[in-house]
């Protein structure tokens, strides 16, 4: 074989490797695009076709053929996904929430001990201004 022709043989292998990886990389969730650039499209397998399971869902590329690069993921997957992510966000916002509610005791209580604080500030204050007119008058 030529070098030049297996050099370009090579690539594209390596191309093609890697497109694999990156859609199997990026199946996550539900899908929001292809990497193909097509759009993702709710497909329900017909009793016409011969299935074990007529009527079963799928996310899959508009332009879908079995060759790897487009998306054709079940539909129950990627929903069971989304959930396990949505919940995982719903987590962090509680924790976040209860973060709130501690702060805004703190604060409260701060705020409390400034108040303490001032009156002491007014009360050296009077005192220093009686001692000035006892100690130089």
């Amino acid at each position: 074989m030529d070098p030049t022709e297996e050099r370009r043989h090579s690539k594209r292998q390596n191309d093609y490797t890697n497109m694999l990886g990156f859609v199997t990389d990026s199946e996550y969730g539900i899908p929001r695009r292809c990497p193909c650039g097509g759009r993702i499209i709710d497909e329900v397998r017909g009793k016409d076709d011969y299935d074990t399971l007529p009527g079963k869902r799928f996310f899959t590329c508009k332009n879908y053929e079995a060759d790897g690069f487009h998306y054709r993921q079940p539909w129950v997957i990627g929903v069971q996904e989304e959930i396990e992510r949505l919940t995982k966000r719903v987590e962090e916002a509680e924790q976040v929430m209860m973060g709130v509610s501690n702060l805004s005791k703190q604060i409260e209580t701060l705020e409390e001990q400034v108040k303490i604080l001032s009156g002491q500030v007014d009360y050296l204050t009077v005192q220093v201004a009686d001692l000035e007119k006892v100690c130089f008058e």
